[in-house]
C-alpha cells in the first residue's frame, strides 16, 4: 500500500544540506530511522529504505520502502529527523 503524507499547498522548503543528505541516503541505499509528522501532527517513527527524492506538485517528496514491505511517500518538510539506522 502506498501512502502519501501531507499536502503541497503549504510546503516550506528544507535546507539544501538536509536535502542532499536524503539524496545521498538514496544513492547509498542507506536505511534511515525516519521520524515525521503525519497530517494530524502526530510524530511517526519507522526504519525505512529511501528510494527517491523528487519534486512535484510544488513540494519535495521522499519515497521509501518500509522494512515490512510497504511503500510510502512523505513530504520533506514533514520530516522531523532522518538518521542512519544501525
Amino acid at each position: 500500500m502506498k501512502r502519501q503524507a501531507g499536502l503541497a499547498s503549504d510546503y516550506v522548503p528544507i535546507a539544501c544540506a538536509e536535502h542532499e543528505r536524503l539524496e545521498f541516503a538514496v544513492l547509498r541505499r542507506q536505511r534511515l530511522r525516519l521520524e515525521y509528522r503525519d497530517e494530524s501532527g502526530l510524530t511517526i517513527s519507522r526504519i525505512v529504505l529511501p528510494t527517491d527524492v523528487a519534486t512535484r506538485d510544488g513540494a519535495e517528496w521522499l519515497s521509501y520502502r518500509e522494512m515490512e514491505g510497504g511503500e510510502g511517500v512523505i513530504r520533506l518538510d514533514r520530516i522531523v529527523s532522518a538518521k542512519p539506522a544501525v
